[in-house]
């Protein structure tokens, strides 16, 4: 008899957690384990808008898989996702073909424009390495083009962001900090530039206590972030985004789109029952209705029991699913009982800039400024230690206490 193949579709957060659980569960005599993503790096999703804002090197938010996945051990496959056949229990990649007989769908996201008329042809989106560098690279050429008079507009120096949420904010939160280094570098007046943040809501990062938003607000605005809240974009164009019933134009020469986040295509394409771009899994994991196919991280919705809304996605809830998932599938190799998921929340914290940052951490510790800008790197460590071990924090990891 064969042994069963577990076969892991993407290397972010929960994809790779879960091999590498998978690998110190389940000894290879037990299973075959297939992990199966579009690049042979694994890149923290968490920090991409300082990629795009240009305050981190791009390859210092990436990593190789094959230095934290053993290749001996499992089989690494660099392809893309066409689709899953769920009755045949195959994957079509754009190459090949993979049977499983347990899958874990970990694909991610991608941006949900949620069909505002213009968003997907005229909008810059913080969703991958390339598409973030590919960001920060836009606002330098700007400044550089400005500088050398080719372009005299000075809202084609203007970065546009739409959505108030932790991307979003986080991105204007690291730009204050990138545009006197342009603006210096190109002989540019800081004024001429503007930092624009459009939220469609009356307030920004809906996550937090309202007086840590004040002092985000605060903060951001003391250092030129301008918030235009309670704006909801109704179109987007070449020239920046149209708000509002009166049809206003916010120009700029950046414009970028954090406002949302839908599962990867990949789900619709294969004819999985999908709520709001994701699929809904119950609390062993499993996608429901499925007996081998688990779904994590932004490709599903987990119910909270005790609140009775579906957890919040975040880099946080990714990692923990992984190791469940895991253990669920040695489980069922093994004929063992399956575990219910239940979150941890070990709180959250927002960057607002290299050294400042709100949290809420411990069950209620409320944090502002250098002490939550610290915390953040601790986080981010933490999730990187998770993800790819020791060596990866020294490597790559954040916080440099001496």
């Amino acid at each position: 008899m064969s042994k069963p193949k577990v076969v892991v579709l993407g290397a972010g957060y929960a994809g790779l957690v879960t091999t590498r659980h998978l690998t110190k569960k389940l000894s290879q005599e037990e299973a075959e384990i297939v992990l199966i993503n579009k690049h042979n790096y694994h890149y923290e999703s968490t920090w991409l808008h300082e990629v795009a804002a240009g305050t981190l090197e791009p390859n210092q938010a990436r990593f190789m898989i094959s230095d934290v996945v053993n290749p001996n051990r499992v089989r690494l496959i660099y392809d893309s996702v066409v689709k899953i056949n769920k009755d045949e229990q195959r994957v079509v990649l754009e190459n090949s073909e993979v049977s499983y007989d347990y899958l874990v769908i970990a694909l991610g996201f991608v941006t949900n424009t949620f069909g505002i008329k213009g968003m997907e042809e005229n909008a810059f989106f913080i969703q991958d390495i390339d598409s973030s560098r590919l960001i920060a690279e836009h606002i330098e050429y700007q400044f550089a083009k400005y500088s050398a008079g080719e372009i005299t507009d000075d809202d084609a120096l203007n970065i546009v962001v739409g959505g108030g949420g932790f991307t979003g904010i986080e991105f204007v939160g690291e730009l204050v900090e990138e545009v006197p280094r342009l603006c210096k570098k190109y002989d540019i007046p800081r004024n001429k530039v503007r930092i624009i943040n459009v939220e469609a809501a009356p307030s920004i990062l809906p996550m937090f206590d309202k007086d840590l938003v004040s002092y985000a607000i605060q903060s951001l605005e003391a250092r030129g972030v301008e918030f235009r809240m309670g704006a909801a974009i109704s179109e987007c164009t070449p020239e920046g985004f149209v708000v509002g019933d009166d049809k206003e134009l916010i120009k700029g020469g950046t414009v970028v789109w954090t406002g949302g986040v839908k599962g990867n295509p990949v789900l619709s394409e294969s004819g999985f029952e999908l709520v709001k771009g994701k699929v809904n899994a119950d609390a062993d994991l499993r996608m429901q209705g499925e007996e081998n196919i688990f779904a994590l991280g932004d490709c599903s919705w987990v119910m909270d029991k005790e609140a009775g809304r579906p957890y919040p996605p975040t880099g946080q809830l990714a990692t923990q699913e992984g190791v469940i998932a895991a253990e669920n599938i040695k489980s069922l190799i093994r004929n063992e009982p399956l575990k219910e998921f239940v979150f941890s929340d070990k709180g959250t914290v927002a960057s607002l800039g290299v050294t400042d940052g709100i949290g809420n951490i411990f069950q209620g510790t409320k944090l502002k400024g250098k002490s939550a800008a610290a915390m953040k790197k601790v986080v981010d460590d933490r999730t990187l230690f998770l993800v790819g071990g020791p060596k990866t924090v020294i490597k790559k990891g954040k916080f440099r206490p001496f």
